[in-house]
């Protein structure tokens, strides 16, 4: 207290730029592929989950897919 701090936060409007981004990416205007690092089935979620918990194989986000 009384020591001249200043504490600033904010909040941010993701939820009004999303529908814009999801357009964006379905004209290939913007690339995300290049964030994952490993893309799995989401049958494999534990094995990815461990894989990024112990730093295995570089992982640094893995990505899990539905079957189609």
């Amino acid at each position: 207290m009384n020591k001249a701090l200043t504490l600033r936060g904010a909040q941010q409007h993701g939820h009004r730029y999303i529908p814009e981004i999801l357009e964006r990416m379905s004209r290939g205007e913007v690339v995300t592929e290049h964030l994952a690092t490993h893309v799995l089935p989401f049958e494999d979620g534990p094995k990815g989950y461990a894989m990024f918990e112990n730093k295995q194989d570089g992982c640094v986000r893995a990505v899990f897919r539905p079957r189609s």
